[in-house]
């Protein structure tokens, strides 16, 4: 797969049959719609797509967190979710003979997921013969204690996932892989498995489930969604919704860039444009439509040009300069390229005809 973004054919609605949400950061932070988020997945859905909702966070039961979309009126099935809880517990079951005691590090998503495939969560160490650790708001040090004695004793280890904050509506707060890691250096190693994201087991999953033949991953996150997504062999969606801004993306890896950028999920509506990319004797110049950056001795200039819908195409020109730039071995200043977008990059205004299906837009399958 490119590691530049790409152009879609017609909407990324027109393109896909299937659309893999991520939820924290994507279509909720806590109790609350991300602005737009449901209007957008109507659209979706009226157009014929199906979704599927991935997400690492263990802490809740799939039918729960399907019923709070259903409470934001995001048209959703227990079964469109699927959570690293069970990939975890998946895993485990693979491992070990039915009704083995496991101990338990989350909450009830994570306690239900290991009930669900046969084995017995446990908070006693002394009978466990593995260790399973998931976000839980609730998780207590003794618990940690728990599991810093049971993974120091040698038993198998698993952590649904490794993201190190999780969106909340004051901003971004510690996520499982900050506990993990509390543990992993108390105990002196890591987790023996990772299953969450950016592992593909939780994208495999999905596609099979949804029956998915053109399926577009959508998150918030580089180093989980959209690595993720690559590992997977799928395209990705950024939406700068969540814990991703401007210059997380500008300073993406290779193997977490993503093929689409958008301000929100109403960016599924969008043709999104291409971006040519020129290598000039000392850096690169990024043209996006009529938006035209470029990287000269390691320096981000915004040259000639209309900057797109809020700042989008700028953006999108700016990210590929720089992506290019960097590949080249060019030290790019990253700071100061954020700097010289300020004021570029807008928030997304309100638009007409989101909340009305596009006649022209439908799955291709």
């Amino acid at each position: 797969m490119s590691t530049t973004l790409s152009a879609s054919t017609g909407s990324l609605l027109d393109d896909h049959d299937v659309l893999l949400l991520d939820l924290d950061g994507v279509v909720y932070v806590g109790p609350d719609a991300v602005p737009h988020a449901v209007s957008a997945l109507e659209v979706a859905v009226a157009a014929g797509l199906r979704l599927g909702f991935i997400t690492n966070n263990a802490s809740r039961t799939p039918a729960t967190v399907a019923g709070h979309l259903r409470d934001l009126g995001v048209p959703a099935a227990d079964e469109d979710v699927v959570n690293s809880a069970q990939a975890a517990a998946d895993h485990l079951a693979a491992e070990l003979p039915a009704g083995s005691a496991v101990l338990l590090v989350g909450g009830t998503g994570l306690r239900v997921a290991l009930e669900d495939v046969g084995l017995r969560p446990t908070e006693e160490r002394t009978e466990a013969v593995a260790v399973v650790q998931g976000f839980s708001p609730d998780l207590s040090w003794v618990q940690l204690a728990e599991a810093t004695h049971a993974v120091r004793s040698g038993l198998p280890w698993v952590a649904t996932n490794l993201d190190a904050t999780v969106p909340t509506p004051g901003g971004p707060a510690p996520g499982n892989g900050l506990l993990v890691d509390l543990v992993a250096r108390a105990a002196g190693r890591g987790p023996d498995v990772v299953c969450g994201k950016p592992e593909r087991a939780l994208f495999d999953a999905a596609v099979q489930r949804l029956r998915a033949k053109n399926a577009l991953v959508v998150g918030d996150r580089l180093d989980t969604d959209l690595q993720g997504a690559r590992t997977a062999g799928l395209p990705g969606l950024l939406v700068l919704t969540g814990v991703t801004g401007v210059g997380e993306l500008l300073a993406a890896k290779p193997h977490e860039r993503p093929g689409h950028v958008s301000h929100d999920l109403r960016g599924l509506v969008d043709v999104h444009p291409a971006v040519e990319v020129v290598q000039r004797p000392y850096g690169v110049l990024a043209t996006c439509r009529e938006a035209q950056v470029e990287v000269d001795h390691g320096s981000l200039v915004v040259r000639v040009g209309e900057v797109g819908p809020d700042g989008l195409d700028v953006l999108r020109a700016a990210a590929a300069a720089v992506w290019a730039g960097v590949d080249a071995g060019l030290d790019v200043d990253l700071a100061a390229a954020v700097e010289a977008l300020a004021g570029l990059v807008e928030q997304p205004v309100e638009r007409a005809g989101v909340d009305d299906v596009p006649e022209c837009v439908g799955p291709s399958l």
